[in-house]
């Protein structure tokens, strides 16, 4: 029987394989020891089976980007993105790497986040290499999403492109924006001492409690009254604290991560600025270090990705996609951050990073049919 890459059946065949190839994030569960490895090579190998011409670029030891291309030189690139690590399985109540087809769900570890996404950008590459198509379509499938994003990273340095479609999961909504965040660390110094000694001890822990109260009221009073009309308001929180070395010694020093969700607009450098005049408003003093931080992302609702991803969903399911926000972040902002018009187009399931996990078959067929529309309405010439 002749294979039709966007048909049911092959979708779910190359979708199963995927799920049955653990791929779960080193940097996440160590101890599951799985890696990208396996699965990019799987991916590379049916491309290659499915004629298109693909290969692997080596991110870090043994965690390569599997790319591939099809179409021609004549017109512009577009990207389509999927990455191919999960989370741990720790607490899953079903076989993580056992796919099952039930009604419409296949179920197993990253199936929904994002593996069915995968199996739509391949079955859609597959599908236009019959095509005489005048553009040509780069095919990211990513590692480390889940963690650094040293994948995408590592493509946007190798590759140009003039568009790219992100494929993580939407329920069928064209997003167009999401947030980015900023983590940071807060020092508090203190003076240790017996804690007999109030005359001499000064707890870290104490000079920090007067910052946490003036952070938690700056994101009340402030930050959620800065909103985005398609992913809500600003916000910042605090994750994790130490300080101290025991119940009878006066802290010597007291250190906070803070989590910043920043809407579109809003630069890190802002960020800390911010974090600074907070603490400053409250008589202490702290030392402020920018540990890590991501763009958020937004694009044009008129621009041609946008309109070319519109069209081809509205040509495919009858229906207008509903243009929506999301207030996480994904590896589109990374892709916009190079230069490379992005949005996010994906299937819909249940279940990410969560003790059962299953994404909807049909909406991963509709998903790679609307790629295919949108690759051929995105690299017209005329």
């Amino acid at each position: 029987m002749a294979r039709k890459p966007c048909s049911p059946r092959d979708v779910l065949e190359i979708l199963q394989e995927l799920i049955r190839t653990p791929s779960v994030n080193p940097s996440l569960a160590p101890e599951e020891g799985h890696g990208e490895g396996a699965i990019a090579e799987v991916a590379q190998k049916w491309l290659a089976a499915n004629g298109v011409k693909s290969w692997l670029e080596e991110v870090a030891p043994g965690r390569p980007n599997t790319v591939a291309e099809v179409g021609g030189d004549k017109g512009p690139t577009i990207v389509f993105c999927a990455h191919l690590d999960t989370v741990g399985t720790a607490g899953m109540t079903i076989p993580p790497f056992e796919p099952r087809l039930e009604g419409n769900r296949v179920y197993g570890r990253g199936g929904y986040d994002m593996k069915g996404s995968a199996a739509a950008v391949m079955a859609a590459a597959a599908a236009l290499r019959l095509e005489d198509l005048p553009g040509r379509v780069l095919v990211a499938l990513v590692v480390d999403e889940e963690y650094a994003s040293i994948g995408a990273q590592d493509f946007v340095k190798r590759h140009k492109a003039d568009a790219c479609v992100l494929t993580e999961p939407s329920e069928g909504r064209l997003i167009l924006c999401h947030k980015g965040f900023v983590w940071a660390e807060l020092v508090t110094k203190g003076h240790a001492a017996h804690g007999s000694r109030w005359d001499l001890g000064v707890s870290a822990i104490a000079k920090m409690g007067k910052i946490i109260a003036a952070l938690e009221q700056f994101d009340r009073q402030e930050l959620r009254n800065r909103t985005h009309p398609l992913v809500g308001p600003a916000s910042q929180h605090c994750s994790l604290i130490r300080g101290g070395s025991g119940l009878s010694t006066y802290a010597e020093e007291c250190t906070l991560q803070i989590e910043r969700r920043t809407l579109p607009g809003e630069t890190p450098e802002r960020v800390m600025q911010e974090l600074e005049e907070v603490i400053r408003s409250t008589g202490e003093q702290a030392k402020v270090r920018r540990l890590l931080d991501r763009p958020p992302l937004t694009c044009d609702a008129e621009g041609k990705i946008a309109t070319s991803v519109r069209e081809a969903a509205r040509s495919v399911t009858g229906q207008t996609p509903e243009i929506a926000g999301v207030s996480y972040w994904m590896d589109a902002a990374l892709f916009a951050a190079a230069g490379i018009p992005t949005v996010n187009y994906g299937p819909s399931g249940a279940g990410a990073h969560e003790a059962v996990e299953w994404v909807d078959l049909n909406s991963v067929v509709t998903c790679a049919q609307v790629l295919v529309e949108t690759a051929r309405n995105f690299c017209r010439t005329e």
